[in-house]
């Protein structure tokens, strides 16, 4: 379900849609079961190139943000913190 779908009262927060997006559809399919908020997804395996199209490619349709090419790199896209912050840069 996008968020645009969710009533205020069920729509869950930007840092828990953004963990689960990374949970679901980069971390549990190489077997990955937990990781922080903190902890850099890249070195960690959870997001390799691939990965990193596909997480941008969420950020553009599920958050309503633009990703320019700049943006994509590996102290951006580092952690769960990272994403959010730059989410909540691009909406302002």
């Amino acid at each position: 379900m996008s968020a645009t779908e969710q009533t205020p009262a069920t729509q869950s927060t930007l840092k828990d849609q953004i963990r689960e997006f990374i949970q679901v559809q980069l971390a549990e399919p190489k077997g990955i079961t937990t990781f922080t908020d903190e902890e850099s997804l890249m070195e960690t395996g959870v997001i390799d190139s691939l990965g990193i199209f596909r997480l941008v490619s969420f950020l553009e349709e599920e958050m309503r943000v633009r990703v320019s090419d700049e943006e994509i790199n590996a102290e951006t896209l580092k952690s769960v913190n990272t994403i959010e912050e730059l989410v909540i840069r691009k909406r302002k």
